[in-house]
């Protein structure tokens, strides 16, 4: 008997929420648009962990040490372990199917089965993000089979009843078992227990009334969205056998780095590189942001990393519609690295009437400047030495 636990890679004392958080991390790993179509086997085994794990009543029948999904009611143990089972009902029902306890009533399996949930991914820019917006992505899944329109027959015929089973869907037999001879149940291996035969199967779908599609799927992406989020697309997934009702699409959304700024939160960064005289003297300068260009001011004196901040120029608010953050421009002073003989003397002018009793020092931490008092001493003495 597999072990369920291990395959979602929990303990056996894993809570609801917890076997639901694994099996979307196992899904998400394994599942075959994702990880590739040699991991289709794995994944079926992981939903097939899930499907027993997530029910309390097929949960409590693996725990009790029979596998729900095995049609032969095998069981994963030796002997009758003391505190398994509820009471002598439930070995009855382990060995005869449920017929001791009325389980013959089962019925048919319907062919329409509900689809399960697809996932995928989505690239987008970084300006999708601040204003939110449309991003269209490729998805290859089930789809409803278009000749038949999801019955799996071919037009004008329709499913009959099976011969063996007489529409029921399970067969009886008599097995012989350690507590005797018993009655049984199993699903009649002509119809696979659906209780009707298709005589004349879809040559489209083979009588699955759904086939692989490629289709294009609009995602909706809201603005303010973070790197990595996953999306729920309702109704977008597989469809199921015999045209059932489509699973969910999940879509996992990554951000493209963007070269001219970097995200923080709901603010907007970038780095401006100016010369030293703009730093110096100050400079109106106008940058390309995602509303079009908007006008800088370099203050007179600007320091190296000094910022600029453009209000609700950032990004969208997620679920706060029509508020953004904040632009924030950083300064990056360029220092001239090769001058002529005229700037060296206008360079050395200055060094000789402002830094003349410099002294160099160093600490811990950033010291707070007085910029009002350094810029008024600072321009004066410029003013002079370069007059």
């Amino acid at each position: 008997m597999a072990d369920y636990y291990e395959v979602l890679g929990v303990e056996r004392s894993a809570s609801a929420e917890e076997i639901k958080k694994a099996y979307r991390r196992m899904s998400r790993k394994y599942h075959p648009d994702i990880a590739g179509p040699e991991f289709e086997d794995k994944f079926k085994e992981v939903n097939t962990a899930y499907e027993v794990l997530s029910d309390p009543d097929k949960k409590r029948m693996y725990d009790s040490g029979v596998d729900p999904n095995d049609p032969n009611g095998g069981a994963g143990f030796s002997g009758f372990p003391g505190g398994g089972f509820g009471g002598m009902g439930d070995i009855f029902d382990m060995f005869t199917g449920g017929a001791f306890s009325g389980g013959s009533g089962r019925g048919p399996v319907p062919r329409t089965q509900p689809g399960r949930d697809s996932l995928a991914s989505a690239t987008v820019d970084l300006r999708t993000v601040v204003f939110g917006g449309t991003t269209q992505i490729k998805v290859s899944t089930f789809g409803l089979c278009p000749d038949c329109q999801g019955s799996g027959a071919q037009s004008g015929s329709q499913p009959v009843t099976c011969p063996d089973c007489h529409g029921q869907g399970y067969m009886q037999k008599v097995v012989r078992t350690m507590l005797g001879q018993m009655m049984t149940t199993a699903p009649c291996e002509r119809c696979e227990g659906h209780g009707t035969i298709i005589e004349k199967p879809c040559p489209g779908c083979m009588g699955h009334g759904r086939v692989r599609v490629t289709r294009t799927v609009g995602v909706n992406v809201p603005a303010g969205i973070k790197d990595d989020t996953r999306l729920r697309l309702a109704g977008q997934g597989e469809v199921g056998e015999g045209g059932g009702a489509a699973g969910d699409l999940y879509v996992d959304v990554h951000v493209r780095p963007d070269r001219e700024f970097a995200r923080d939160g709901d603010d907007l960064h970038c780095w401006v590189r100016v010369p030293m005289s703009w730093a110096v003297l100050g400079h109106d300068l106008d940058i390309e942001t995602f509303d079009g260009k908007r006008s800088v001011s370099v203050p007179a004196g600007c320091q190296p990393e000094e910022t600029v901040t453009l209000e609700g120029l950032g990004v969208g608010r997620l679920r706060q519609q029509g508020e953004r953050g904040d632009l924030i421009a950083h300064i990056l002073v360029e220092i001239p690295t090769k001058l002529s003989d005229e700037e060296r003397g206008l360079i050395e002018r200055f060094a000789a009437s402002h830094d003349a009793d410099a002294r160099h020092s160093s600490q811990a931490t950033k010291p707070a400047a007085s910029r009002a008092g350094a810029r008024k001493g600072f321009f004066s003495k410029l003013k002079d030495a370069l007059s």
